[in-house]
This record gives structure tokens, C-alpha cells and sequence, in this order.
């Protein structure tokens, strides 16, 4: 017999969001991951936040909306909230009941500010990677570096020469600038939009782009990420931050670090030994520090096929984590999301870790 499709629902509920969300759901493995992170954290939110006034929104809350605006690639705050009004599986997992009011975009937005003051994407990061290590997902011995260009929230026309004064254009919203013939450098000009942003092209025959240049530093069991970092983007910020990273690596143990033939230069190779790693980079044909007394080991060709593994996270980070475009403007901003981007990827691929280990 045929139902009747009636408009006039159910006037009450019983039925809570715990009981709709399938126990099965990806997001209950993550969300449990995250929860043990941010109850860690919890003494760092009490020195962020004022004894007395008016409660704000939990900073628990927000990191978890932040956390599935990187999972589910929602482009905006005012997306995200609109999303959290009518999604049960979203309230449910930032901890809203049903009949919770939803945030304003803008006081969620100041709210989110507030946590840049902490460096809480890096504390969050470092509890991530941390349960990581206690489940015995990380290698201590074998490692990759690598890096790629964000591309910043700023514009060709937005790039002008350093102390020209500003005029006022016929067309405010799209004015028309004509800099064909015109050498144009990070030394004579700058973003009036994101001044941070440099001026950088990846190779020979590619379009510069204003951008900047995000860092990992990555086991070679798992593939996870235990290091970031964002910097300017230079010609030398890639060996750079590697060295810097490779400095944190802990314990006193004999370490290996791959990476590609941009790192088989002897400055990078020197300071890896002078730190008592030995460099598993790709070796140029010619002219490189890498020699046969390092390709003949069995080892270094393990390393050479765990390197490419790297490009799963920066792949994931620009198709879903929204890193493909910086939504802000300012190293600290854009290197804030980028490593909560980044411990958003760990979660994701740990919550496939537990599954097997189980």
C-alpha cells in the first residue's frame, strides 16, 4: 500500500544524537582520538581565558568545528555554521545539543583568534603525535623531509613597488594594472594585501605565485606526519626548516633522513652528519653529495620508496584540508591552520592505525 506523504512531522523527539550516529562512523574513532588530545590541553585553555566574566565558547568546541571544517573541505566559518544549525552528525561531534543556538560567524571567528595567542595548533599537534608514539605507530629511526608552496590569499595586482604611492583606482573592486615589461621582485615589491607572501615559481617554465612554504618532517612506518612548520617562501626555506626539524628529532640513536634531489646539496648533507643523521636524499647524476658509499645500502633504497609517502599528506592537505589556498594572511595565521591541518591528517590516518591494530 502507498504511504502518504505527509508534511506535518513529529512534534517531539526521542531519539538523541548519540543514538543516530552509527557506531561504525569514521568520526567516532577521530572525535575520541581528538577528545583524549584536548582534555591534555586543558591547563593551557585555563591560562588562556579570564577567571571571571561572561563564558565564552569552549575552546574544545571550537577546535572540533575547526576539525571538521579540515575534514569535510567547508570553504567558510558562515558555511561551517550553517552546517552545524541542521547537521546532527556536526552538532554531535562538536558537542551541541539539539536545541543548542548555533555561533555568529564573526564571534566565532574572534573566538578562533584568541587561540592563536597560545600556539594551540602546535600543542594540539604535539598531543597527536604523542598518542601516536605511546601506541607505537612512529618510527625513531627512519624519516622523510620534504615541501610544498601554499599559495597565498593575494593577488598578481596586489604586488606593487615598495614606498609607491597609492592611488585611487577608476575601478576600486577589479582595477586594472598594467605591469607587462616591468621586473618585479620580493626586494623591490610587496603584497598589499598579505605583505608576508613572497613572490616564488616552483621551476623553470611555471607561473610565480605569491605564496608560502609549508614544511614536514614524516616517519617512514606509517606515514605520519611529527613535525611542521611554515616559513616565507625562499630558495633555500626547504633545506632550512629540514635542518631545524631534524634538530628536534629526539633520542640519541643513529637516524636516517630521506627526501628528494632538491635536499643532494653538500651544506644540507654536512649538516645532517654534523647531527649525526645520515642522509637518505635522492642523489643528482652529477654534481651531488651523495655517493655510492650511501646508495649501495639496502637501507637507502627503503628509504627512497618510503619517501614518496610524503606526498599523500601535502595531497590530502590541498584536496581536502584546504591548504591547496591560504584562507588567511600572515605566516602566523597560515601557519597556524597549517599545522592543525596537519594533525587533522594524523587523526585521519590513525583512526586506520587503531582499526588494524585492533
Amino acid at each position: 500500500m502507498r504511504g502518504d506523504d505527509e508534511r506535518q512531522g513529529a512534534m517531539w523527539s526521542y531519539v538523541s544524537a548519540e543514538e543516530r550516529i552509527p557506531a561504525e562512523h569514521p568520526l567516532r574513532a577521530i572525535r575520541k582520538l581528538a577528545d583524549t588530545a584536548l582534555r591534555e590541553l586543558s591547563p593551557l585553555f585555563e591560562r588562556l581565558y579570564a577567571k571571571t566574566g561572561r563564558p565564552s565558547i569552549a575552546p574544545e568546541r571550537l577546535l572540533r568545528a575547526l576539525l571538521l571544517q579540515l575534514l569535510y573541505s567547508i570553504r567558510s566559518e558562515r558555511l561551517l555554521m550553517e552546517q552545524l544549525d541542521y547537521n546532527i552528525l556536526f552538532r554531535w561531534f562538536v558537542g551541541l545539543g539539539m536545541d543548542d543556538p548555533v555561533w555568529a560567524p564573526t564571534v566565532f571567528t574572534k573566538n578562533r583568534d584568541r587561540l592563536l595567542d597560545g600556539d594551540v595548533a602546535r600543542e594540539f599537534f604535539e598531543k597527536v603525535v604523542a598518542q601516536a608514539r605511546e601506541r607505537k605507530f612512529l618510527s625513531d629511526e627512519h624519516f622523510t623531509v620534504d615541501g610544498t608552496l601554499i599559495e597565498a590569499w593575494a593577488g598578481h595586482k596586489s604586488f606593487k613597488k615598495k614606498g609607491e604611492k597609492k592611488s585611487k583606482p577608476e575601478d576600486p573592486g577589479n582595477p586594472s594594472v598594467d605591469f607587462r615589461g616591468e621586473k618585479r621582485t620580493n626586494d623591490t615589491h610587496a603584497s598589499t594585501t598579505d605583505p608576508e607572501a613572497r613572490l616564488y615559481r616552483k621551476s623553470n617554465g611555471e607561473a610565480s605565485k605569491l605564496c608560502y612554504a609549508g614544511h614536514l618532517l614524516m616517519e617512514n612506518r606509517n606515514g605520519l606526519a611529527v613535525n611542521a612548520r611554515l616559513t616565507q617562501a625562499t630558495g633555500y626555506a626547504e633545506r632550512e626548516a629540514a635542518l631545524e626539524m631534524a634538530e628536534e628529532i629526539p633520542g640519541q640513536r643513529r637516524v636516517t633522513i630521506g627526501g628528494d634531489k632538491a635536499f643532494d646539496v653538500q651544506s644540507f648533507a654536512e649538516g645532517l652528519r654534523a647531527l649525526g643523521i645520515t642522509p637518505h636524499v635522492a642523489a643528482k647524476e652529477s654534481m651531488g653529495a651523495i655517493d655510492g658509499r650511501t646508495t649501495r645500502h639496502e637501507g637507502y633504497r627503503l628509504s627512497q620508496r618510503q619517501r614518496k609517502r610524503v606526498e599523500e599528506i601535502f595531497g590530502w592537505l590541498k584536496t581536502i584540508g584546504l591548504m591547496r589556498k591560504a584562507r588567511h594572511r600572515g605566516t602566523a595565521r597560515v601557519g597556524w591552520m597549517f599545522v592543525f591541518a596537519v594533525a587533522a591528517y594524523n587523526l585521519v590516518r590513525m583512526r586506520k592505525l587503531v582499526q588494524v591494530a585492533a
